[in-house]
């Protein structure tokens, strides 16, 4: 499952926004990704302008990588960012879909349900 959300505000507003938004919730901005650019310079052009942002809640990361090895394949937490139909949309993967796709106890998924709970507020940081 993907998560998005939609939101009229556009989409340099949001990029200008985010890194700021996102440390009041507990990430920080590790890298992004422009895939428009990254395309183009690969003589692969697209139309849209995609960009993902690889986001860190240190102590979740601390906490889930000491508890669950494997988990380190879904990190860092991945924002996708673009504009479709004349909205700008913010995409991560549903974190139910981690979490249940390995095995933990249910405290441990309850305290990685609160941070999926920040970075989803951090989506809806935009909403009209």
């Amino acid at each position: 499952m993907i998560y998005t959300v939609q939101t009229k505000q556009d989409i340099a507003t949001i990029k200008d926004e985010l890194a700021s938004k996102a440390k009041e919730v507990g990430f920080g901005v590790l890298n992004t990704y422009a895939f428009k650019k990254i395309l183009a310079d690969k003589n692969f052009p697209i139309e849209k302008d995609i960009t993902v942002y690889e986001l860190c809640n240190p102590p979740g990361a601390q906490d889930a990588l000491s508890h669950l090895a494997e988990i380190s394949v879904y990190l860092p937490c991945r924002l996708s960012l673009y504009e479709e139909n004349g909205k700008t949309t913010l995409a991560t993967i549903g974190f139910e879909d981690m979490l249940n796709a390995v095995e933990m106890d249910n405290t441990f998924k309850a305290h990685m349900s609160i941070i999926f709970e920040n970075l989803k507020h951090l989506m809806h940081s935009w909403d009209d």
